[in-house]
């Protein structure tokens, strides 16, 4: 049975983290957030030691080691800018460390863990859960396989309603999160990379606070994306369903579904990493590569190869800058 440690707790992410520790019987022994609602903790981990304040959560762990039961891994929820320092926490502490997506914002925060990772010893695994979909393993066999070397056209399109509350939360900061491409898109970019290759093309049409569409170009597909968190944004047979969330992956006109197989991917990314497995920072650099260009470019506008999303129109949302 392995130690555990939680960053971020109280977090929308943070309970797979708890049901894959458990459901690896393996024990989370303290936790952190500086939001003390985590009544969830009873569900998994009622014996858990939890902090509001980092100070106390550091001794304590140092304390845990002083007694010979050190922390073997540290499980980082926390806010997206904050990755970086939590993971560095966890190496400093002599502890592997399991990072929820998107692991960092820049580029250059991966080659700065590779180098702390070089000196601790220790080993940083992203969740990176859409590779462990049988669907999309599947895709990615049947694209290996096919040895025509046609490129693929892909439209990707995600949308995700949220209320008002992003906006005030940490999410609707674009330097905490990375902004829309990063908070909701980053694994879908990590997914396409896996399948498609290497990249050749990153183009922005739009970039607003509440979507986000482009085009990317990889050495076999030819990509058009929208993400979205407005509601106005989803279909309205969707609307009709009574559905808030749309997600379509169409591949050379043809509809890729994967919407179900989602519930156990944290569980499955745990075993693989506690088997010797898992997938390491390197892993999600090109991912982070894109989300960070999105983040920088300037916007083109309706130009070009773009999603027939992107004409949607603007919300009048009071938060729209």
């Amino acid at each position: 049975m392995k130690n555990f440690a939680l960053v971020g707790a109280a977090g929308f992410i943070a309970p797979r983290h708890m049901k894959a520790i458990k459901d690896t019987n393996n024990q989370i022994v303290c936790a952190l957030d500086k939001f003390d609602s985590v009544g969830i903790l009873d569900s998994y981990f009622p014996n858990a030691d939890f902090f509001t304040e980092f100070e106390r959560f550091d001794r304590h762990i140092e304390k845990l080691r002083l007694k010979n039961t050190p922390i073997d891994y540290v499980s980082v929820c926390s806010p997206n800018y904050l990755h970086d320092a939590h993971i560095r926490f966890g190496l400093k502490n002599n502890a592997d460390v399991i990072c929820e997506k998107p692991i960092v914002l820049n580029p250059w925060n991966i080659d700065s863990l590779a180098d702390l990772e070089q000196q601790t010893g220790k080993k940083v695994f992203n969740i990176l859960q859409l590779r462990l979909h049988p669907a999309i393993i599947a895709l990615k066999e049947k694209v290996a396989a096919d040895t025509s070397n046609k490129v693929y056209d892909v439209d990707l399109t995600y949308i995700t309603s949220r209320g008002n509350w992003y906006y005030t939360s940490w999410k609707g900061d674009v330097q905490k999160s990375g902004g829309i491409a990063t908070n909701i898109g980053v694994h879908f970019y990590d997914m396409l990379s896996w399948i498609f290759g290497d990249l050749k093309q990153n183009i922005v049409h739009i970039h607003e606070h509440d979507r986000a569409a482009g085009y990317l170009e990889f050495n076999r597909a030819r990509v058009r994306w929208f993400l979205s968190i407005d509601y106005n944004t989803i279909p309205e047979n969707v609307q009709q369903a009574g559905k808030r969330t749309f997600r379509e992956l169409n591949i050379n006109n043809e509809v890729f579904e994967f919407s179900d197989g989602f519930t156990e991917l944290h569980t499955n990314s745990y075993k693989e990493i506690l088997a010797g497995n898992g997938f390491r920072i390197s892993a999600a650099k090109t991912a982070i590569e894109i989300v960070h260009d999105i983040r920088s470019q300037q916007p083109i506008g309706l130009k070009g190869n773009y999603h027939p999303f992107a004409k949607l129109p603007l919300s009048k949302h009071p938060f729209r800058k």
